[in-house]
């Protein structure tokens, strides 16, 4: 399939897929510094860095990965990916001061040709003003349009695509919309984001993941459904199964589609796309493009609009530093950093399933309110950590990528690289979880 794209760039952000944005400059080229609020840790005994950074890099082999298939998101070893990892890249000072560039969105709700009931729920849920991903892409989906949206995590990317298509049901009660994420905690938070701006609508939906009770799922499949929000290798269980029809669907969305190629989940997904209709809007939502995306934008999606909000690799407010280890005990580090003050509510990263569980065990044992979620727990185990740790009841929650994506957890005051991500890739997921919409948030990563 030829396939054209339309590109629009949002305000005074514009998109250039082959840029990075690896330094710490305002727009007019001045660098960037940052002082900390209240406790300051302590340089001299913890080896956090004040100064540039180490000459080197980092390249990693045996690369941690998702298992396909099952929809949990367990780690299974791939070949050596070896991607250089450069420290400077780690590094972001960002001015406390600095004036946030202000959005003036181009509609409000009520300007969007969506039903009374919708714009009802949208004030219900607090929701004054559009985000930048949700003030251009309302109106292309509302038209039919495919599109391909870009936008660093924490942007409001869910109801961009929520929103138009709650819309699209309410105007026929038929129809019936795919959404596919790479997570079931992924596919859980975007089914209860849904169900909050249709209640009363008899809107429904069935999530159909891994990790959770299939009689459940086979049972939701056999009364009348209008969302189905899934995981590919459960979903393709279920095709398998003769119990889903993608044949159905006249929509389908592709959110966090480039952790799904990453995963393995590109036969799975290029199954279940052959499947549908050829005449079928498809929305595909990512933080981050490369050429395996590209090639799946080509192949699927008709004449797309692409739409970006990304002002860089990774987000603007999130100051980045690294942490000095060479030489010294690397809990210990942690603990210091953890007794300060400002770290409230910390998300620290490792790269195995077995050493984040031990890592919030040594925590635990330490005195500190912490949980641990990955692909060994089952699935009401993660829930639950993730619901202490939304709700403030924990103060750490340590987590290998599986927690890296898409998921929308408030106020998290430090994201820490514990152990080094495979990829450059994941570093910007990862610290993703911090300084979401308009906050301020703090990522600092562990180098010897």
């Amino acid at each position: 399939m030829t396939t054209h794209t339309r590109y629009i760039s949002i305000g005074s952000i514009m998109y250039n897929k082959f840029s990075s944005s690896t330094g710490a400059k305002t727009s007019s080229g001045a660098k960037r510094s940052f002082g900390y609020k209240g406790s300051r840790p302590n340089f001299s005994k913890s080896g956090f860095s004040k100064s540039g950074p180490a000459k080197g890099g980092f390249s990693h082999g045996g690369r941690a990965n998702f298992a396909r298939g099952n929809g949990r998101g367990n780690f299974a070893k791939r070949g050596p990916v070896g991607e250089y990892l450069n420290p400077s890249r780690f590094i972001n000072k960002v001015v406390v001061s600095e004036e946030a560039q202000v959005f003036k969105p181009e509609h409000a709700f009520a300007d969007f040709a969506i039903d009374e009931r919708l714009k009802v729920a949208i004030t219900k849920k607090g929701y004054t003003a559009p985000a930048p991903i949700q003030d251009r892409s309302i109106p292309l989906i509302l038209k039919g349009s495919d599109m391909v949206g870009i936008a660093n995590t924490g942007t409001g990317k869910t109801a961009s695509f929520l929103i138009p298509l709650i819309n699209k049901v309410l105007l026929k009660s038929s129809e019936k919309v795919l959404i596919i994420v790479p997570t079931r905690e992924l596919a859980l938070q975007i089914e209860q984001e849904l169900k909050s701006f249709t209640f009363g609508m008899q809107i429904y939906s069935v999530c159909c993941v891994g990790g959770m009770s299939l009689g459940k799922q086979l049972s939701g499949l056999r009364f009348k459904y209008n969302f189905i929000i899934g995981t590919p290798g459960r979903l393709k269980d279920l095709i398998d199964r003769k119990n889903l029809r993608p044949t159905e669907f006249n929509t389908i969305v592709l959110d966090e589609a480039d952790r799904m190629l990453d995963m393995g989940f590109v036969n799975d997904m290029r199954l279940i796309m052959n499947m549908m209709p050829k005449e079928r809007q498809t929305l595909l939502f990512s933080a981050t493009v490369d050429s395996s995306i590209d090639g799946l934008i080509k192949e699927f999606l008709r004449e797309p609009v692409r739409i970006s909000v990304k002002t860089g690799d990774t987000a603007r407010n999130v100051e980045q530093d690294v942490v000095r280890t060479a030489g010294k005990d690397k809990l210990e580090i942690l603990h210091e950093l953890l007794l300060q003050k400002d770290f409230s509510k910390v998300l620290v990263f490792g790269r195995t399933k077995h050493g984040v569980e031990k890592l919030s065990k040594m925590l635990i044992e330490k005195g500190f309110k912490a949980e641990s979620i990955h692909g060994n727990k089952n699935h009401s185990k993660r829930q639950q950590a993730l619901r202490l740790f939304k709700e403030g009841n924990i103060q750490v929650l340590v987590a290998t990528d599986v927690a890296a994506r898409g998921l929308d957890i408030a106020d998290v005051s430090h994201v820490i690289n514990y152990e080094l991500p495979a990829t450059y890739d994941d570093y910007v997921h990862r610290i993703g979880r911090t300084g979401r919409g308009n906050k301020r948030g703090k990522a600092l990563t562990f180098i010897h």
